[in-house]
């Protein structure tokens, strides 16, 4: 295939979809890579990211550069601190429209110049991290318990609790009783808020499966020789086929799937498309992906999506229980970033940083909400997967899609049952 064809391909697909998996015609070898990302050295942010800050949080051109040059600085002042800290850190998130303050608590006085070293804001709390962690374990043990109501739990750092969220407070706080969670550390507030999968059953892009259901894909991911992606796990099951392009063209397989419980799921593509280290920016261009650094909670992210494009906003909450109609999903972020019903599976990003994949939210982009994204890190540990950065690029041998194993989470994920 000539280049000028796959460049024409390319420029039609980055249109439709989240993630570029660009069609082409030769095989070429796969680089070998780390399956997550490290810190990245600061670099010019994208021109998308720039703009999107800008438009979703009211910023300027330089204080988004500013905004994302700290949050940089803050992850990894957060990792040193948090394996300095051990058991006394109680967790970090940083402040002010540039991000310029890390706030960093801790249990113990006697690790404040500690803290202080790292040009942080030290600040004391009752609760660690890992008492509040185990908390909120206690309620994940007794989701199937959870009334309606009460959909949604997670550790908050910053009022250094586990918050409960509920329609019915009562019925939350009978909810919390029975699990057993420490009363001390649970706190429950009144909310409205009742997140949903985010797919779509109607005709559209980019990417549809088993011919109907329609969502969003997340980052490239390579295993050996085969390219896929990676995206939410309530989009399919493992042996459902995928096609892109309105429909039109053969894609690849689910390998594997895990929903609820987790949320996510990996396909590997045909021989027809390669795997490329980019994220569609919703404006006819791409976000390179550099890595997977985790953001510190308070820090600027982006999400692009087949539905409602690209979006920011900032980290809520780390460590969210959500549950939807199907089951609990654990372990995912909280966002302020708004999404809409098909943007399921799109990826979230935090400069050129992979972060995680679109779960479900509630609201819409019109009048603002907040979404929830399965972290990427998770998802590359559980399948062995590559995550495909601006360093490592790959061309999938020909030859036949490969049958899914049967892993313990493959077949977990085939008795997830999607609408």
């Amino acid at each position: 295939m000539p280049h000028i064809l796959i460049a024409a391909l390319y420029t039609l697909f980055a249109a439709l979809t989240s993630l570029t998996v660009a069609p082409v015609a030769a095989a070429a070898a796969t680089e070998p890579g780390p399956a997550r990302g490290t810190t990245p050295p600061l670099s010019v942010p994208p021109q998308a990211v720039l703009d999107g800050l800008r438009r979703d949080l009211g910023l300027t051109a330089p204080q988004a550069e500013e905004r994302l040059a700290n949050e940089s600085r803050a992850s990894a002042v957060e990792e040193r601190l948090r394996g300095r800290l051990g058991d006394a850190f109680a967790g970090a998130w940083v402040l002010g429209p540039t991000s310029a303050t890390l706030v960093v608590a801790t249990t113990d006085a006697a690790r404040i110049p500690d803290i202080e070293a790292e040009n942080a804001v030290p600040k004391m709390v009752s609760h660690s991290l890992a008492q509040l962690t185990a908390a909120k374990a206690a309620l994940d043990l007794a989701a199937a318990t959870a009334p309606v109501s009460t959909p949604i739990w997670y550790v908050d750092t910053r009022a250094n609790n586990v918050t409960v969220l509920s329609s019915r407070p009562a019925e939350a706080a009978a909810f919390v009783a029975g699990a057993g969670a420490d009363p001390t550390v649970v706190r429950v507030m009144p909310s409205d808020e009742r997140p949903r999968p985010l797919y779509d059953l109607r005709g559209g892009d980019p990417y549809y499966v088993n011919d109907s259901v329609r969502c969003s894909i997340g980052f490239s991911v390579v295993r050996g020789g085969t390219s896929g992606f990676v995206s939410a796990g309530h989009c399919g099951r493992a042996g459902y086929p995928t096609t892109a392009f309105n429909n039109q063209v053969g894609q690849g397989v689910f390998q594997g799937s895990s929903f609820p419980g987790n949320d996510y799921s990996w396909v590997a593509t045909n021989s027809s498309w390669a795997a490329r280290p980019w994220v569609n920016n919703g404006n006819g261009g791409s976000v390179a992906v550099t890595g997977s650094a985790p953001a510190v909670e308070g820090a600027s992210v982006c999400r692009s999506g087949s539905t409602s494009g690209w979006h920011c906003g900032t980290v809520e909450q780390r460590n969210t229980s959500v549950t939807y109609g199907e089951g609990t999903v654990t372990g995912l972020t909280r966002t302020s970033v708004c999404a809409e019903p098909g943007d399921s599976g799109g990826p979230f990003i935090s400069g050129g940083q992979a972060q995680g994949v679109t779960s479900g939210g509630s609201g819409n982009c019109a009048s603002g909400g907040i979404t929830y994204f399965q972290p990427v890190d998770e998802i590359l540990s559980a399948y062995g997967l590559t995550l495909v950065t601006s360093g490592i690029t790959s061309s999938p041998a020909p030859g036949p899609v490969p049958t899914p194993a049967l892993s313990p989470v493959a077949s977990a994920a085939r008795r997830a049952v999607l609408p």
